[in-house]
């Protein structure tokens, strides 16, 4: 073989290598370029569900402030709307116990209630002596009446009536003075107290308690004519 041949056989063998390394090269960038790729869109999809994760956050935590104003302000409206129904319904009842405070200005109508409330609270007491206690403006007219209070018990219950006192030291609190401080606790607006002759047995039977009695029995009914059938609040 000569030094030509030689030669070649060497350019040969550079061109051979250089090819390989040449390809290699290429193998290796694409492989690195991929890879890189493939950990930029691994990066990029972290850092979306990143990014998506935060804004949930603050979209949960915003929903959840919205609920808590929301309830606020339903509690708010709430309290306001029962606060205002209260204040009709007492309203009401001011005015009837201004209606009652009248009764008393009516002596005819005023002797008929008096009797009447007299026989029922001898009735539901069924002591054999009693005891009445009147407001002191009253005293006159309950003597008036006790003959016609003793004859209607005996028409009611087929006998004497028990043995009746006036309480002429203890009073009833004294009329309201105007309409205005009719629903104040040291006004009486009409009735009488009766009790057993000890004292223990007590039978309230005044207009105002009357009225508490009635107000108390008979709120669902006063709250539906005032405000209807309630529906049930939405949350």
């Amino acid at each position: 073989m000569n030094d030509g041949e030689v030669e070649r056989q060497i350019d040969q063998m550079v061109r051979f290598i250089k090819q390989e390394a040449e390809e290699k090269a290429n193998e290796i960038n694409v492989s690195a370029e991929e890879e890189f790729n493939i950990q930029k869109l691994q990066q990029l999809d972290a850092e979306k569900a990143k990014i998506r994760k935060e804004y949930e956050k603050k979209e949960s935590s915003g929903d959840a402030k919205k609920k808590i104003e929301r309830s606020k302000q339903l509690n708010n409206t709430r309290i306001k709307v029962l606060q205002a129904r209260e204040d009709a319904v007492q309203h009401v009842v001011k005015e009837s116990q201004a209606k009652l405070a009248d009764i008393s200005k009516d002596p005819k109508k005023y002797k008929s209630l008096l009797i009447d409330l007299i026989v029922q609270a001898l009735g539901k007491l069924a002591e054999n002596d009693v005891l009445i206690r009147t407001r002191k403006v009253d005293q006159s007219i309950v003597k008036e009446v006790l003959e016609e209070v003793k004859q209607k018990y005996k028409d009611i219950f087929g006998q004497d009536s028990p043995t009746i006192k006036l309480n002429e030291k203890e009073f009833l609190p004294p009329p309201p003075s105007s309409a205005e401080n009719v629903d104040e606790e040291d006004n009486c607006c009409g009735g009488v107290a009766v009790t057993s002759a000890d004292g223990n047995i007590v039978c309230s039977n005044t207009l105002d308690d009357r009225l508490r009695i009635a107000y108390s029995q008979n709120l669902p009914t006063i709250r539906a004519t005032l405000f209807g059938i309630e529906a049930p609040v939405r949350t």
